[in-house]
């Protein structure tokens, strides 16, 4: 079994399985490159999420879904929080967290000319997947520090313990693999 059979929306994707721990296997969920998924998911998530005055994402996945979203608004632009410091960067600050996609410890940044965009305003943050939370609660620390007013946190897929969060918005659960000793998986039970 090389492929989970995954749908959304209508939508049918084979997701390679790929192993992130000694017990613990993903579904992978790629969104960059599917302009198709992108745009059936966006509409309904943008119809979950309340009013807001700017979307603000990770420097990763989240950004075409962001884009799409923010596009859909009407906006003229949105906020990435980057995954390195830039020479250009005016006054930034920063937060660290280890993501269960990464698997290693990383510091997201916020140029002080974006931080001064979002001030006052309010914030949706924007993910493809939330799974243990900590990439999303980096985004909201950086944006909380710059005085923002974060009255999202939404992403297409939700994993683990982020099922049963009542502070995020998603649209499916997206389920995590035991590996079994005959090459095939067992999806996990939720956390909760």
């Amino acid at each position: 079994m090389e492929y989970f059979d995954f749908e959304i929306m209508g939508l049918h994707r084979n997701l390679p399985y790929v192993q992130v721990g000694e017990n613990l296997v993903l579904a992978s969920f790629v969104v960059l490159s599917d302009t198709e998924l992108i745009q059936t998911v966006a509409p309904e998530l943008l119809r979950r999420l309340p009013e807001v005055d700017m979307l603000m994402t990770a420097e990763a996945k989240g950004i075409c879904l962001t884009y799409e979203l923010s596009r859909l608004l009407g906006m003229k632009e949105f906020i990435v929080a980057r995954k390195s410091r830039k020479p250009y960067m005016r006054n930034p600050i920063s937060h660290t967290a280890t993501s269960i996609t990464t698997q290693k410890e990383q510091t997201l940044w916020l140029d002080g000319c974006e931080a001064d965009k979002i001030r006052g305003k309010r914030v949706a943050l924007i993910d493809d997947v939330i799974a243990t939370g900590e990439s999303i609660n980096a985004i909201e620390n950086l944006a909380k520090e710059a005085g923002a007013n974060v009255v999202a946190k939404a992403a297409i897929l939700a994993e683990l313990e982020s099922v049963h969060r009542d502070d995020i918005i998603y649209i499916k659960e997206h389920y995590v693999f035991r590996p079994n000793p005959d090459g095939t998986y067992t999806p996990l039970e939720t956390l909760g």
